[in-house]
């Protein structure tokens, strides 16, 4: 039986949005959720009841939030908002990414400050449990007032509007709704604004750069780890009091990872007695480097998890108080930020893992033959492997610049900053791809390092994840077409198959 999960909302966890993105767990919510939903509702009401004035209720939005609207529109005013908002471009998000969307925008409306109706969650809810995905471009938000663009789009479908992605294909809206038993509403007032108001989609795009850099980030610890063993490294620099006695706590995270990776072996025990002092700080300051990156996505993931739980549209609706107050919640600086650091952490990650291979290929370092290859000048071996992981790691330079220092005011100057936090958090993915590709080269050029250190074995870990390359890319004997190998181990990368020796960490000290 398929397992549901049941939302509180704002108690979402980060092990929660994990698998919510990596796989379409039907939810639903809490009785006591829909409850704080209907007396959210019921103030919005009470005030157009007793002709109050409320921002995006009965007024006009942005600079126009001074022209009053008749009662009998109010409904047309929601409609016509979803409509003029949706002004996204560019291709579409994924369907990972938009089911991610639609459960931040449950979880934050069913917190019951948002003031819609019922009539929007059940449709929301029932979108996502039928895997009716809305058709987003990921491009046009500036990350405040919210990510108005996306979320429009998001949005479209529930006025019968725009497309929807349906097993695997795009239809229109009405036709999918249709074909799981479901119609479109009719928008009340204020449920436009809920639906647009918000940082969810910048949080699912930064939510989905760190669960991608969590797997970049476990396959560099394999990838740094098996280059130590095929360089003959030293162990040393792993020593528990070594970084224990400098405080950082990824750093003390990272060696004790590295420790567990590589445990005593018949290769490690064939230099015990060599004449080099020290190795290069690409291998001998991996806690040090890896372990600062652990620490921002630690932090980033932290204001992921609380930024996922947050109410951040505009007005909020105070039931306990009747009042219905304009505030400025919608503005994903915390996001920005924490993307330009998780931005930093990849790019770090991928810079590492590029010089590692490029001492593996240079035979007066690793002591392995020029290029990781017999009869070298033949042929060519890991030469321009490594020139592909430069360049990435040179392209993820550019990409890493912050985005959060970026600002152009928007609407007549009424939204005269913005946070840039839709774009701080979208590059992450590019970024994360370069990145599956450099460890890629790394691995494919550590395990051939191995191969090279035949007859003499590895521990068990390294030789774990030796099988594991091995199973899907044999040895490289001679030059062949390198690009499938690439793809190949990228996409063990990906799915995971170099262990989970971080996520657990984020999940308990995010």
């Amino acid at each position: 039986m398929t397992e549901t999960l049941r939302i509180e909302p704002g108690q979402l966890t980060l092990s929660d949005l994990r698998r919510i993105y990596y796989s379409a767990i039907p939810i639903e919510m809490s009785e006591n959720a829909w409850k704080q939903v209907a007396r959210s509702r019921s103030t919005v009401e009470s005030v157009i009841e007793r002709g109050g004035t409320a921002y995006g209720i009965n007024t006009g939005f942005g600079r126009l939030a001074q022209t009053r609207i008749d009662d009998e529109q109010l409904g047309e005013l929601q409609t016509n908002l979803v409509l003029s908002h949706a002004t996204g471009v560019g291709d579409l998000l994924d369907d990972d990414t938009v089911r991610l969307i639609l459960l931040l925008k449950i979880n934050a409306l069913g917190r019951g400050y948002s003031g819609v109706s019922r009539q929007v969650l059940d449709l929301l809810i029932a979108m996502y449990n039928r895997g009716l995905y809305p058709a987003v471009p990921a491009k046009g938000s500036v990350g405040a007032s919210g990510d108005l663009a996306p979320l429009a789009h998001l949005s479209l479908p529930l006025i019968g509007r725009g497309q929807i992605r349906a097993d695997g294909g795009l239809m229109d809206s009405v036709t999918a709704l249709e074909k799981a038993g479901l119609r479109p509403i009719d928008l009340a007032a204020k449920d436009g604004l809920g639906l647009l108001n918000g940082t969810q989609v910048s949080t699912a795009l930064a939510l989905k750069g760190l669960f991608q850099g969590e797997r970049n980030l476990d396959a560099a610890f394999v990838a740094g780890s098996i280059t130590v063993e095929a360089a003959l490294g030293s162990r040393v620099p792993f020593d528990e009091t070594i970084n224990a006695i400098r405080g950082h706590r990824g750093q003390i995270e990272a060696a004790r990872i590295y420790r567990s990776l590589l445990g005593p072996s018949e290769i490690g025990r064939s230099h015990t007695n060599c004449d080099r002092v020290q190795d290069p700080y690409s291998m001998r300051c991996q806690p040090q480097v890896m372990g600062a990156c652990l620490d921002q996505m630690t932090n980033a993931a932290a204001c992921l998890e609380t930024e996922a739980n947050a109410v951040s549209d505009n007005p909020l609706v105070l039931s306990d108080r009747g009042e219905i107050l304009s505030g400025g919640n919608f503005h994903a600086e915390p996001v920005a930020m924490a993307s330009d650091n998780l931005a930093l952490a990849i790019a770090e990650i991928g810079a590492l893992s590029e010089r590692r291979t490029a001492l593996l290929i240079d035979s007066s370092l690793s002591q392995l033959p020029p290029f990781l290859v017999d009869d070298a000048g033949l042929n060519s071996g890991f030469m321009v492997a490594q020139v592909t992981a430069a360049a990435l790691a040179s392209e993820n330079k550019s990409l890493a610049h912050p985005a959060s220092v970026d600002s152009l005011p928007t609407s007549a100057n009424q939204e005269d900053h913005v946070s840039m936090a839709t774009y701080a958090a979208r590059r992450l993915t590019e970024m994360n791809e370069n990145t599956r590709y450099i460890l890629a080269v790394e691995l494919l050029a550590a395990a051939q390092g191995i191969d090279l250190r035949r007859p003499m074995r590895s521990n068990d870990a390294i030789e774990r994840a030796f099988r594991t390359i091995r199973n899907t890319v044999p040895k490289w004997e001679q030059d062949r077409y390198f690009q499938p190998d690439l793809e190949a181990v990228s996409k063990l990368i990906g799915d995971g198959a170099f262990g989970e020796w971080i996520s657990g960490y984020l999940g308990t000290n995010a």
